[in-house]
């Protein structure tokens, strides 16, 4: 269960500042597909920061599994990510002149997980996204859709219990989005892992077992499962 209980974060200082989050909260079920709709602005994407510890909120709570992660000190909550969190941005950041298997190890690398035990962990995030023969290639040499499958691996290597995709098809045609889609779906119901997606598409936030909507820094409205609001 991920709990988001009164979170507040404003940029800038007395007349030039802007609140971003305007008092945010809802409660998220553990390994549910979650959307989170808005048009560019409206704060999703600094949501997304504070609920995964990347970012601090000027006051509020992110309880994930009972424990308040904003409480946690910066060491412990790189700590908290490394272990249960997988980020998959639309940019992909992923390191072109390095091989997809050493771009696969890097948040293996982070949580100095041996060396000796990495090679099965590698091969089989690779061979879930289908890039198993891509292994040695550099990631600069892969295609968009390829890049972004490489980025998906690189989250599922330590078998997070939660992902977050921000904008995950953004950059794909509409054939590779979709099966960007279907894998990050099948990786929600086989997995277990709780999936939230930022994202201002329609379509796909529909696909998503519930969608929170976010208009100028506040809640405005959320779908759950069976049509409650």
């Amino acid at each position: 269960m991920i709990e988001v209980k009164s979170l507040v974060k404003t940029y800038g200082k007395k007349q030039s500042s802007f609140r971003a989050l305007d008092d945010v909260s809802f409660e998220i079920p553990t390994g549910a597909s979650v959307a989170i709709v808005g048009k560019s602005g409206s704060g999703k994407s600094t949501l997304m920061h504070v609920m995964s510890g990347l970012d601090r909120p000027d006051s509020g709570q992110v309880i994930i599994d009972g424990v308040d992660i904003l409480q946690l000190k910066n060491k412990a909550i790189d700590r908290f990510r490394a272990e249960k969190i997988g980020f998959i941005f639309q940019s992909f950041f992923i390191q072109a002149n390095e091989t997809s298997y050493d771009n696969v190890a890097l948040p293996l690398e982070i949580r100095r997980i041996a060396a000796g035990s990495r090679k099965e962990r590698i091969e089989t995030a690779l061979e879930t996204v289908g890039l198993a023969d891509k292994i040695r290639q550099k990631g600069g040499n892969l295609s968009g859709g390829q890049k972004q499958r490489l980025a998906i691996a690189r989250a599922i290597v330590n078998k997070p219990s939660i992902i977050f995709a921000d904008e995950p098809t953004g950059n794909l045609d509409s054939t590779t989005g979709e099966m960007i889609e279907e894998l990050l779906f099948g990786l929600n119901k086989q997995e277990g892992s709780t999936l939230i997606v930022v994202t201002h598409d329609d379509d796909l936030a529909r696909k998503c077992d519930m969608q929170i909507y976010i208009k100028d820094g506040k809640v405005d409205r959320i779908n759950r499962p069976g049509g409650q609001s």
